[in-house]
């Protein structure tokens, strides 16, 4: 049994006319109109000629674009919703705020962050600039927030882009940042459903599964969206994430070979979140290129079965020529039923009616700010302001065993020394953030203008890669030949500041230890020189450096962060950071420090 639409009641609620624009929209529309508006474009290009070409070929409902400066995006925007046939939905990632819009946007925080300062005020704010800066050059919609539940430490793709580990506090924070980001027309479609965090994989990368039992999962994720289905959200991102035992508890006859992922899954969409749930409003898959989608069965065959299995809206083609060819196709065999088809269409064209795009027929320029008003909405001193104030709240001492470390000041610790400490450098992680300025660098100059004396650490792995190819083998092999007297760090240095920067980008979200003995790389020195380490990335650094007294998390190494952090390091400014995770780890020995006798 599918469960239909009901436009009338939440998220929709639609007046009688507006339920017929739906109604006429649908039935005026052609069948290869009707598998176009099933699909969410990534764009290749910005250029009008590409843009009309994809909406006059392949008859989109949808975009979500790669970001660009706010002028750029809102040449873009203008023109999709100009030239479209039918209004579109047009998607970003505020997951952090505007900057998840536009490269000039104003990044608050990621949501980890936001939930240290442990005010929901925060999640409102940050959802409200996010809707400000993203309504202003034309988007309608976001895939946030992230509803999932960062109960494992070693999940490498969502940890530092959680609320944390609460469920009070997901709900909270979620509704507080929807009410702010629908204030300015922006529809919100949280994820990743039925829930990510409890695994250690990454379902861009491999099958990933939530092993929750169905009472588990209806305390903890089965709570988040059943309240915010009730509290009016409007959309939901189906992840890529299997939930069998819930599955098998509710078909006991079922083999586990035979379960799919919640963007195919029946079950969980139709028979679970529409229907114990209670949800009506619209589902979109989550990229439709993730190995957790893609090798669950061929494409041709994925395609009209993630839409019959509950989803609305499917996220990117690979070639829309095939694509579409193959939705049709599905849709004809009926792999995709016609009840199923069009009660997709109901929903996404509702949410469309919902932000009141079909009153613009014969004004669509109206759709939009004019570009002047829209570019000054973007990163305005107000909206920096509350990032600011973020910044100084979040940051959180997480372990404070070493007496009397603070405060950090030149007549204390005239001369510092900083590591930087990395993890996995490869993959998307490393192209996103090359050329990225170092937290490092703001920090040594901010000590500097207190000061100090800073040396930043350049590691024995930098050193060895700007030899010779033919000399490095033997300079590796060396490192373990070398030793040194201690005093060449106690005569040389005060403190030393370990900041550690992992991002996400990898298999996994652990700090990788470069080649070296006994030289700063990696912090041996904790009873030989006072070290204070903070991650300025995730937050789980400290179960691969237990052995430190004091452990810091920032969140993030914005300047603003690295501001509020040395103000703190001074004595300058209190730690109010509230950990919304176990940054312990769940282990024993992150909690130990043996304080020195001498």
């Amino acid at each position: 049994m599918t469960r239909l639409v009901d436009l009338t009641q939440k998220p929709y609620q639609l007046d009688d006319a507006a339920i017929a624009w739906v109604e006429e929209t649908i039935a005026n529309m052609t069948l290869d109109e009707k598998i176009g508006q099933l699909f969410v474009n990534m764009g290749a290009s910005r250029t009008e000629e590409y843009l009309t070409d994809v909406l006059n070929t392949y008859h989109i409902g949808a975009v979500r674009y790669n970001k660009g400066t706010s002028s750029e995006v809102w040449d873009q925007n203008h023109i999709l919703q100009t030239k479209s046939k039918i209004p579109l939905l047009i998607a970003a990632n505020t997951e952090a705020g505007g900057d998840g819009a536009v490269t000039d946007g104003t990044k608050v925080g990621d949501e980890i962050k936001i939930a240290a300062t442990n005010d929901a005020n925060y999640a409102y704010e940050m959802g409200r600039i996010a809707g400000i800066e993203a309504s202003a050059v034309g988007c309608n919609a976001s895939f946030a927030p992230i509803m999932d539940l960062t109960r494992n430490w070693r999940n490498p793709i969502i940890a530092n882009r959680t609320w944390g580990a609460n469920v009070d506090q997901t709900i909270e924070l979620s509704k507080a940042y929807m009410k702010g980001i629908m204030e300015h027309g922006i529809l919100p479609f949280a994820k990743h459903f039925p829930g990510d965090g409890i695994d250690e994989r990454d379902h861009h990368l491999s099958y990933a599964a939530n092993p929750m039992t169905k009472a588990e999962w209806m305390e903890t994720f089965g709570r988040i969206y059943g309240e915010m289905a009730e509290a009016g959200l409007p959309g939901i991102m189906a992840g890529h994430i299997h939930l069998p035992n819930v599955e098998k508890e509710l078909h006991p006859e079922r083999e586990f070979d035979d379960m799919l992922p919640a963007s195919l899954n029946k079950t969980l969409l139709d028979e679970l979140l529409r229907g114990e749930l209670g949800y009506n409003g619209a589902i979109v898959t989550d990229a439709s290129h993730m190995i957790g989608m893609t090798a669950s069965m061929p494409r041709r065959e994925l395609l009209p079965t993630a839409i019959e299995a509950g989803c609305d809206l499917f996220l990117f083609f690979n070639d829309p020529d095939e694509d579409l060819a193959w939705m049709k196709e599905g849709y004809e065999k009926g792999i995709l039923s016609d009840e199923r088809l069009h009660d997709a269409l109901r929903r996404t064209l509702g949410l469309k009616a919902k932000l009141g795009l079909h009153t613009y027929e014969g004004r669509r320029e109206e759709i939009m700010l004019p570009k002047d008003e829209a570019l000054a909405l973007i990163h305005t001193a107000e909206a920096q302001a509350i990032s600011d104030e973020v910044a100084d709240k979040a940051i959180t001492l997480v372990k404070n065993k070493q007496a009397d470390i603070f405060p950090v000041t030149p007549e204390r610790y005239k001369r510092i020394l900083i590591v930087n400490v990395e993890g996995y450098k490869g993959g998307f992680g490393a192209m996103i953030n090359a050329g990225k300025k170092r937290a490092s660098d703001k920090v040594k100059e901010l000590f500097e203008a207190r000061g100090h004396e800073v040396t930043v650490w350049e590691s024995t792995e930098e050193r060895i890669m700007k030899l010779p190819v033919e000399e490095r083998g033997a300079a590796i092999a060396n490192v373990y030949a070398q030793k040194q007297p201690i005093s060449n760090l106690t005569d040389y240095y005060d403190l030393i500041i370990n900041l550690v920067d992992v991002n996400s980008g990898g298999t996994t979200q652990r700090i990788i230890w470069p080649a070296a003995k006994g030289t700063p790389d990696q912090p041996f020195y904790v009873h030989e020189v006072p070290t204070i380490v903070v991650s300025v990335q995730h937050a789980f650094a400290l179960a691969d450096m237990p052995q430190v007294g004091t452990y810091i998390n920032a969140y993030d190494g914005m300047d603003n962060t690295m501001t509020a952090l040395v103000a703190k390091l001074a004595g300058e400014s209190e730690f109010t950071g509230v950990s919304s995770v176990d940054a312990f780890c769940g282990l024993i020995d992150t909690h130990i420090w043996r304080q020195p006798k001498l």
